[in-house]
């Protein structure tokens, strides 16, 4: 089902999305937020610019954005895959607690803020160019990836990745030379146990945009963990 969103504010935009069963293209979208907020079992194509919030609370399906989106991707998203071949904005992720994120371009400030995880629910957050400061800000699970392709030699991340982190993991492509990390984590250079882990995400997501895996991962990796002898509490407790 074809759905032209110009002019359609977000509630009557849904209420349409749920109506065709939640198999459709959306065309002409600008700036409405929480497009399949809280939708399950859907497979929706989105042209244009969704607002903040697309796919918060997400249950499961697939969202493909043609192009960019804006704040809160993934919002608290339980289960399903978005897929963005654009770029995307701040906090991305937010209190994600299963399901895929997939960005072929850049995110913002705070992606993956509030991550968890829980038992068998991982949820994945995959950035194929740079991510802004605060990457992983309060991590508690969860997979972060940055892969920097196509950014001309600049850092891949922004300033303190995994401020507050106690828990999940990030890898990001690169030596990552300058990044000024914060002190209750812990930076290593990834191993052949960490590159195999890497293989079956990126395999996933190199084939929703055409990409080559191995090319990928030829390029080394920094991987960024917790350093349970330096916790992050002490951030905010006087010493």
């Amino acid at each position: 089902m074809l759905i032209d969103a110009r002019g359609l504010d977000h509630r009557t935009l849904n209420d349409m999305i749920r109506s065709s069963g939640g198999k459709c293209s959306l065309e002409g979208c600008c700036g409405q937020r929480f497009i399949a907020a809280g939708m399950s079992g859907c497979d929706i194509t989105v042209s244009g610019v969704p607002g903040n919030a697309l796919g918060a609370y997400l249950n499961g399906g697939t969202v493909t954005v043609t192009g960019n989106a804006q704040d809160a991707v993934g919002d608290t998203m339980n289960a399903g895959t978005i897929v963005i071949h654009g770029s995307i904005g701040d906090a991305a992720g937010y209190g994600m607690r299963d399901g895929r994120i997939y960005v072929r371009g850049n995110a913002g400030y705070r992606a993956g803020i509030h991550m968890k995880q829980y038992a068998g629910s991982v949820p994945v957050l995959v950035i194929g160019g740079r991510a802004g400061s605060f990457l992983g800000e309060y991590q508690a699970g969860g997979v972060i990836i940055v892969l920097g392709l196509e950014t001309s030699g600049e850092r891949i991340v922004g300033d303190f990745p995994g401020t507050g982190m106690h828990g999940g993991v990030m890898y990001l492509r690169g030596s990552c030379d300058g990044v000024n990390f914060p002190g209750q984590v812990r930076v290593r250079t990834a191993d052949e146990e960490d590159i195999i882990r890497l293989r079956g995400y990126l395999t996933d997501y190199a084939a929703v945009f055409g990409l080559d895996p191995e090319a990928i991962l030829s390029e080394s990796f920094t991987v960024v963990t917790p350093d349970s002898t330096n916790p992050y509490r002490q951030l905010y407790v006087a010493n």
